[in-house]
C-alpha cells in the first residue's frame, strides 16, 4: 500500500483505510494542563525517539499511540473552539504520553538500511513504556495506532492494563473497509486530478490532495473547517509508510485478539469514512468481554469532534476495569 505520495490513485487502496490527520501539526491545546514532561529525546534500543508528556498525576500512564504510519504525533493536540482536548482532560488524572514513532516528526530520521517494520515500531513502543518508568500502561491507539496497539498488547500482554482502540485499522491490514469513493465520489475524483503533479513532485497539488481528504474525516462541517484552520501542513515521511505498510501486510492479528484477558475498549465514530464502524464491531466482538462505544455525531476523529463523551467513555472504562 502506498500513502499520500499518489493520492489518487491510493483512494481505491486499503492504504487509505489507516490515514488520518496526522500529516498536521496542531495548534497547541486549549487550557492544557501542567506538563510534568515536554519534548525529551531519548535513546531507544534502535531508534532516537521525541515523547511528550502531559499532565503529572501520579499513577498507571496513558500511552498515545497515533495514526498513519509515517506521521508525528501532534495532530492529537487539536481542539474544536471553546473546547479542551480530549486528552488534555484525561491528563488530570494521569500522565498522558505521547511519542513520535521511528522516523517521524521530531524523532530521528531513518538512516540507510535502519529497519522500520512492525517489529521495531512495537519494540519502540516498549521502549517508550519503559523510558516512562512504568510497569504497566494503559494504552490508547488511533486508526493505524489502534493496529499497533493490538500488536503492542500481543508481544507484551503482561505491560498492559486497559487497551483502548479508536477508528482501530483492521487486525489483518487488507480487512479494513474504507467508505471514501461510495460516500465521497466527486471528492475522490477531485483528488483524483490531483495525482499527475503529486507523482512529479509538485508540493501544492499533493497538499491539494490532502486537503481534499481530511474534509472526509469529519462528522460537523464546523468542527472540520475549525481544525482546517488551526493546522499547519506537516512532513509525510514516505519511507516510514512504505516500510511499515509492506511489513504488515504479512500479519493476521484477529487470532491473537482472542488470548486477550486485559479490559479492551473498542470506540468507533458513527460517520468514520476512513474506517468504517463495522471494523471496529468485528473487533469488539472477537476480543471476549470487551466494550464498545459508537460515538453518535462524529468521523475519524471522535476525541476531537466530541471531546467531553470520549472523556466520559475513557474516563469510565479506566475507573470500571470494563
Amino acid at each position: 500500500m502506498r500513502l499520500l505520495v499518489n493520492l489518487g490513485r491510493r483512494l481505491g487502496a486499503v492504504a487509505w483505510t489507516c490515514l488520518l490527520a496526522g500529516m498536521f501539526a496542531a495548534a497547541p491545546a486549549q487550557a492544557a494542563p501542567e506538563r510534568a514532561e515536554s519534548g525529551t529525546i531519548f535513546e531507544a534500543p534502535g531508534a532516537t525517539l521525541y515523547v511528550e508528556i502531559v499532565g503529572n498525576a501520579p499513577g498507571v500512564p496513558l500511552i498515545v499511540v497515533n495514526g498513519g504510519p509515517g506521521f508525528a504525533h501532534t495532530y492529537e493536540h487539536a481542539a474544536a473552539p471553546g473546547a479542551t482536548s480530549a486528552w488534555d482532560t484525561l491528563a488530570r488524572k494521569r500522565r498522558v504520553v505521547f511519542y513520535d514513532q521511528r522516523g517521524t516528526g521530531r524523532s530521528a530520521p531513518l538512516k540507510a538500511g535502519q529497519p522500520c517494520g512492525l517489529a521495531e515500531q512495537i519494540a519502540d513502543l516498549e521502549a517508550v513504556r519503559a523510558h516512562v518508568g512504568a510497569e504497566q500502561i494503559d494504552l490508547a491507539g488511533h486508526s493505524w495506532g489502534g493496529y499497533l496497539a493490538m500488536a503492542y498488547a500481543a508481544r507484551y500482554p503482561q505491560r498492559v492494563r486497559h487497551l483502548i482502540t479508536v477508528g482501530s485499522a483492521a487486525p489483518k491490514w487488507s480487512d479494513t473497509v474504507f467508505l471514501f469513493k461510495d460516500i465521497f465520489p466527486d471528492g475522490v475524483e477531485r483528488a483524483n486530478g490531483y495525482t499527475f503533479g503529486d507523482e512529479l513532485g509538485d508540493k501544492a497539488a499533493s497538499e491539494a490532495g490532502i486537503r481534499e481528504y481530511l474534509h472526509w474525516l469529519f462528522y460537523s462541517p464546523e468542527k472540520r473547517d475549525a481544525f482546517l484552520a488551526q493546522v499547519s501542513p506537516g512532513v509525510f515521511t514516505k519511507a516510514v509508510n512504505q516500510a511499515v505498510e509492506h511489513d504488515v501486510e504479512r500479519f493476521d492479528l484477529w487470532p491473537e485478539l482472542r488470548k486477550f484477558k486485559f479490559p479492551t475498549l473498542v470506540i468507533t465514530g458513527r460517520y468514520d469514512i476512513n474506517v468504517a464502524p463495522s471494523v471496529a464491531y468485528k473487533i469488539h466482538n472477537t476480543i471476549a468481554g470487551s466494550s464498545f462505544v459508537v460515538l453518535e455525531k462524529s468521523g475519524h476523529l471522535p476525541f476531537y469532534e466530541e471531546p467531553e463523551a470520549f472523556v466520559r467513555a475513557v474516563e469510565g472504562f479506566l475507573a470500571s476495569g470494563r
